[in-house]
C-alpha cells in the first residue's frame, strides 16, 4: 500500500525558527558581552612597553593608523590593529595633535589616546645667554635635547633665507630667552621663535625711543644695543654706558669699544687682545672706523635694547672697568686717564 508522505505541522516549524533565533540572540548577546568586557579590560590595562618609557614624534597628517603601526613601531607591544580600532571607535581619532610625545611605563591604552588629544607633549628647553654670538647660539642648539638639527650643514646666509629674511645678517636678530618645545622639533622652529621675539621687543623699544637719541633706524638701535650688551658688567650701568656711546656718535667720535674689535677678529682671536688688533682694520673695528658697525655683534637683551634706546642724559664721554664689574665715567680724557690710573694701572690703591 502507497504509504502518503508526511506533512509538517507549520507552527512547529515557526517554534524551530523561533528557538534558533533565541538562542542566536542569547549567543550574540553572550558574546558582545564578553568582547566588550574584553575591550574595558584591554583598555584599562597598561600597556606592555618595551622600555621604560617610549617617544613618538607624529607629524601633521598622520592618518590614525599611521599613528597606531607608529607606536607598535616605537615598542608599545600590542596589536597595531587594535589601537587602530580604538582610536577609530573612540569618535576621537581626528582630534588626535601632532607633536612630540612621551609614553611611560603604567599607561592604559586610555592614556595614550587622552595624551594626544590633549596635545601633552613632552618638553624640552634650550636656554639662550644676553650676549651670546648667533655662532654660539648655533652650538646651543645643536646639543639641545631632543631638538633636530636641521640647519647643521647650512650656511648663516641660508638660515636667514629658510627663516624669510635672505639677505639680513644673522648677528643679533634673536632674542636671548628660554625657549620650550617639543622634543622632536626641529631647530629651525626654535630660531624661527627667537627672531620673532626679537622683533617685537625691539619694535616695543623703538616705540619709546627718547627723541635725541642719536639712532636712524630700528636697526642702528639693535647695533648699539649689542655693543652696550657686551661692554656692562653690571646692569645698572647700562644706561650710562649707552649715553657714553650716544654721546660719542652725536660728535663723530669713534666708539672705540674693544668688544666691537674682538667680533671683528672672529675665531682668529686667542682671548688677549693687542694693540695689533686695535690698528688691524676690519669693518667691526671701531678704532679705525667710525659710527656704529655694520651688525651687531651679539644678542642684546631687553634691558639693552631700553638702554640704547633710552641712554641716560649724560656728558660722559668715558669710561673704564672699576674691577668689581662696575664702571668709572668721565666728560674728559683727563679724568679719563685718572681713573685708569686708579683702577687698572694702580689697582691696590683703587677704593
Amino acid at each position: 500500500m502507497h504509504q502518503a508522505p508526511r506533512r509538517v505541522n507549520p507552527p512547529s516549524l515557526v517554534r524551530q525558527a523561533g528557538g534558533l533565533l533565541r538562542s542566536l540572540v542569547i549567543t550574540l548577546a553572550v558574546v558582545a558581552s564578553a568582547l566588550a568586557a574584553a575591550a574595558g579590560w584591554w583598555l584599562n590595562r597598561p600597556l606592555p612597553l618595551s622600555g621604560p618609557a617610549l617617544e613618538l614624534s607624529i607629524e601633521a597628517g598622520s592618518t590614525p593608523r599611521d599613528i597606531a603601526q607608529a607606536w607598535v613601531a616605537a615598542g608599545v607591544e600590542t596589536s597595531p590593529w587594535l589601537l587602530y580600532q580604538w582610536f577609530r571607535l573612540s569618535g576621537q581619532a581626528r582630534q588626535m595633535r601632532a607633536g612630540g610625545y612621551e609614553l611611560t611605563a603604567g599607561a592604559t591604552p586610555r592614556d595614550l589616546l587622552r595624551m594626544m588629544v590633549r596635545g601633552d607633549e613632552r618638553l624640552a628647553a634650550v636656554k639662550l645667554i644676553e650676549g651670546w654670538t648667533f655662532r654660539r647660539f648655533r652650538a646651543e642648539l645643536a646639543q639641545a635635547e631632543g631638538l633636530q638639527a636641521t640647519t647643521a650643514g647650512m650656511t648663516d646666509e641660508a638660515v636667514m633665507a629658510a627663516l624669510g629674511l635672505p639677505g639680513v645678517a644673522a648677528e643679533g636678530r634673536f632674542f636671548p630667552d628660554t625657549y620650550a618645545y617639543a622634543k622632536g622639533s626641529v631647530d629651525l622652529a626654535v630660531m624661527r621663535r627667537a627672531l620673532h621675539a626679537m622683533q617685537r621687543q625691539l619694535d616695543a623699544a623703538w616705540a619709546q625711543r627718547r627723541a635725541d637719541a642719536p639712532l636712524k633706524s630700528p636697526d642702528e638701535a639693535l647695533v648699539l644695543a649689542s655693543i652696550v650688551e657686551k661692554e656692562t658688567g653690571v646692569e645698572a650701568d647700562r644706561p650710562m654706558i649707552a649715553g657714553v656711546f650716544a654721546n660719542r656718535l652725536r660728535i663723530g667720535m669713534p666708539l672705540q669699544t674693544d668688544p666691537s674689535v674682538i667680533y671683528g677678529l672672529g675665531v682668529q682671536f686667542d682671548g688677549n687682545l693687542r694693540k695689533a688688533d686695535l690698528q688691524a682694520d676690519t669693518p667691526w673695528n671701531t678704532y679705525t672706523r667710525r659710527g656704529l658697525p655694520p651688525t651687531p655683534i651679539a644678542m642684546p637683551g631687553k634691558a639693552a635694547l631700553m638702554a640704547a634706546v633710552q641712554p641716560a642724559p649724560t656728558k660722559a664721554l668715558y669710561f673704564v672697568a672699576r674691577g668689581d664689574g662696575s664702571s668709572a665715567f668721565s666728560a674728559t680724557l683727563a679724568e679719563h686717564n685718572r681713573a685708569v690710573n686708579q683702577y687698572q694701572r694702580n689697582p691696590r690703591k683703587s677704593p
